[in-house]
Formats: C-alpha cells, structure tokens, sequence
C-alpha cells in the first residue's frame, strides 16, 4: 500500500481542472470591469440562484454564516427569545442564535437521517420560541412540511439551514420544494468544499416570498444602510465580493451535473457495501422518501469508529468526522445546563458517525480500496442488529 496515492476526502483540484477555463473568463471578465464589491456579478447570481432554488429573492453576503446570522437578525430576536434547533451540526448554527442574544433550545435527531426531528421540534415550542432553525444535515433536506404550518399558525419564524444542502430538494403534496424555498428563510454556504462553492468565503440568503424581507437584509448587510451614510439601524459589513460571485456563476451551470456524480458515488458505496457483506457492520447513510440527497458528505455509522479512521488512515484512506461532539456538550454553551444524556440520539451519532471520501471526481477504484479497508478492519464482526 506504501506505493499507492492517499485517497482524499474530498479533491477541489480536480473539480477546478474541469471548469479551468471557464472561470478564468469569469475572473478576467470582473478584473476588466474593476468592480469587485457586489454589483452586476452579484446580482446576476442573485438572481440565477433565486430561479434555480424557485424563491423570489436571494442575497449575496460574505460568508455562510453570515447568512444565519442576517436571517436570524431580520426576526428582530430579543433577548430571552428562544430558537429551536439541532445539536448535531456544525458550531455557526448555534453560535448565530446566541450573536442575536436569543436562547438555542434543542431538539433531538432522528438516528436514520441525521436530521433533526421534526415531531421532537414540536415538543419544544414554548410561548418564547420566536423561531426554528432546522438544519438539512449532509446533504438531505429535512421533513418541513410536518412543522410549517403549525409554525405558521403561531406566529413561529422558519429558517432553513442549507449550508449543506443546495440542490436538494423534497416533494411535498406533489411540489418539488428545493431546501432554501420551503421556510421563511433560507440560509446557504459556498466555502470551497460545499457542492457549489468558490474559491474563497461566500454566502447566500434566499427568500422565498417576502419582499420586504429581502431588502430588510440588503440593508442590514451593509451596516443597515439603505442610501449611503444614512443608517435606519445597526447592521453588519457582510458583502459578496464580484469575484466569487462571477466563480460561481460559473460553478452554478455544473451543480447539477455533480449533485448527479454525487449521488452516483453513494449508490456505489452502497454496492460495494453489499458485496463485501459489510451491511451488518455499518450503516450507510439512508435517502428518505420523497427527498433527492445531494451528498455533501457521506457518512456511515460504525462501531469502533475512531478505531476504524485510524485503520483507514493506514491504509491511505483519508476520513473525518462530523461532528464529534454535540453542541449541547460544547463548554462554551455549559450556561444552557444540559448534560450528557440529554440527547441521547446526537450523543451516539457523535460516537459512531465517519464521513468517507466524497465528492464528483472520486475514481470507482478508490471507493474500491475504501470499501476494502472498512472489510479488513471489521473481518467478519457483526457489529449492529
């Protein structure tokens, strides 16, 4: 094995050999233009975004984020207001919430999907819930339509986190609903290794179908200024600069074209999972009904997982987790008093869950040596039920 290659998690090299061109175009198109703050590339993507994802409006802001925390400082969250959400994600989602001075309060996931659960988000509702920020985890977007209407009876925010998620999408009562078109709010990241991203930091706010809400977070992206030096309210410096704009101009003619790849890689490692009867000892990351994953990230559940990724690593094989430790454990988040045990669902993903190498470019004999490190390392066990 010392011969061979290392496989990676993920290759942004070979993803950016195949648009080569194409973005240099775009690059020298925005160098001629000198205009490198928002503008006419940003409003373009805005736009081809708001027709993609079938949303009235979008907003380019400078980081994924960014975008959480615009969102959720258009709902006006006073302190003591509390927002439910998922412990099992990454840091930004609950970091937003408390920015805005608000309460995180969490609900459970579900162990199959990774998602939060929608009936567990129910139980939480309180007279101080303002709203819920449901994260469409790795890829697959979350069961909304469970929720969304009891959420709009009572007045209750929806924002979605699509950080992940962009191209995937849930029929609902027949409708294909792209995640980032169902809530009141959708949040999205382009940092370089998300399916659509560029070459630097980006974000993205899309609304489905409020107005007034798409230029309430115009303004408050550039320090809550409508005209220039008048300030109605205090904003933040959160701007999507031209350059990345017009990169993912770019990048948005291929996303369904690799979303498509993505989804091909998955259904191999489910083949190869078969053929070496390693169904019994992992359990592969499942597609609900209705939905279309996108696989940002493809992760299994294994026993001995930490075991597991130090094996692979032997082998070449590059692997990682998300997420190790549930945000409700975080010491920076001690003040809320949850403890171990509270969550019992994202405290065992946390302990089992291993992402494998994913993304378009990934060779059928690289997911070979992968499927084959994971048989080596179990031999035979029966780890799960």
């Amino acid at each position: 094995m010392d011969d061979l290659k290392s496989v990676p998690s993920f290759d942004l090299k070979r993803n950016y050999a195949r648009v080569r061109e194409e973005v240099k175009v775009a690059i020298d198109r925005v160098l001629e233009s000198q205009h490198f703050i928002l503008g006419p590339e940003v409003e373009a993507l805005e736009k081809e975004i708001a027709a993609y994802l079938g949303v009235t409006s979008t907003v380019g802001v400078a980081s994924g984020t960014d975008a959480l925390l615009l969102a959720l400082m258009s709902l006006d969250l006073k302190e003591g207001d509390e927002v439910i959400t998922t412990p099992f994600t990454f840091f930004a989602t609950v970091s937003s919430i408390t920015r805005c001075g608000a309460v995180p309060v969490f609900a459970d996931v579900e162990p199959d999907s990774y998602n939060i659960s929608m009936e567990a988000v129910l139980e939480k509702i309180s007279p101080r819930t303002k709203a819920v920020l449901p994260v469409h985890l790795f890829g697959q977007t979350c069961r909304l339509e469970v929720i969304k209407d009891e959420l709009k009876r009572r007045e209750i925010a929806l924002v979605e986190d699509c950080a992940q998620a962009i191209g995937s999408h849930r029929r609902i009562n027949g409708k294909i609903c792209h995640a980032g078109s169902i809530g009141d709010v959708g949040c999205f990241s382009f940092f370089p290794t998300k399916n659509l991203g560029c070459y630097g930091d980006g974000g993205l706010v899309s609304i489905p179908g409020d107005e007034a809400r798409s230029e309430h977070i115009r303004s408050l992206r550039v320090h809550g200024s409508g005209k220039m030096y008048y300030h109605d309210e205090v904003g933040i410096n959160s701007r999507l600069d031209a350059i990345q704009a017009a990169i993912l101009r770019v990048r948005l003619r291929h996303l369904e074209e690799w979303n498509e790849e993505r989804r091909i890689v998955a259904e191999r490692y489910l083949v190869l999972f078969a053929e070496k009867g390693l169904l019994d000892v992992v359990k592969p990351p499942i597609e609900q009904p209705d939905n279309r994953h996108v696989y940002h990230q493809y992760v299994i559940r294994a026993k001995k997982r930490d075991e597991l990724q130090k094996f692979l690593a032997g082998r070449g094989v590059v692997t990682r987790v998300y997420y190790p430790l549930p945000l409700h454990l975080q010491r920076c988040f001690s003040y809320l008093g949850f403890t171990k045990g509270d969550f019992p669902a994202a405290e065992e993903l946390s302990n089992e869950v291993l992402a494998l190498p994913m993304f378009p470019e990934l060779l059928p004999e690289e997911q070979e040596r992968v499927v084959e490190g994971i048989a080596d390392f179990y031999g035979g066990q029966k780890q799960f039920d």
